[in-house]
């Protein structure tokens, strides 16, 4: 299967059943190389991947700046330490899921909610952690 189906079928999809879909996602490895991403995911900045990484590296590193995504400040909330980092801006949000070679984005907008992207984004990134991925 290639990464970008991953993005298609497994983090874009129908969401329960409900007709609900994540707003972007990607697949983009430690090194800031894109392995897949969603028409409408934005561009990303190595400074920021650089951040990402820092703050799975030394969890907290994000939270006095904020994470930010293709430009967009998101405050960064309760996520798991080393694996998942989590941010909020307005009625949208991220979670970044960390695998051992790469990280699996997923933002959303309102009506989806918080819950919803953090099952999409951490089943997909679990699902990479148990293949050596």
């Amino acid at each position: 299967m290639s990464w970008q189906t991953y993005v298609d079928e497994h983090l874009m999809c129908d969401i329960d059943g409900s007709g609900q879909h994540l707003t972007s996602a990607a697949i983009i490895g430690h090194d800031g190389s894109v392995w897949a991403q969603s028409a409408s995911f934005p561009q990303v900045k190595p400074d920021e991947i650089t951040g990402i990484i820092n703050d799975f590296n030394e969890p907290g590193s994000l939270a006095p700046t904020g994470l930010f995504l293709g430009g967009t400040k998101y405050m960064v909330i309760q996520g798991e330490a080393g694996a998942v980092i989590r941010g909020k801006k307005g009625k949208c949000g991220v979670t970044i899921k960390k695998s051992g070679q790469a990280l699996v984005f997923g933002i959303y907008e309102e009506p989806v909610t918080p819950g919803q992207c953090n099952m999409v984004v951490e089943r997909l990134g679990d699902y990479l952690v148990e293949q050596g991925l």
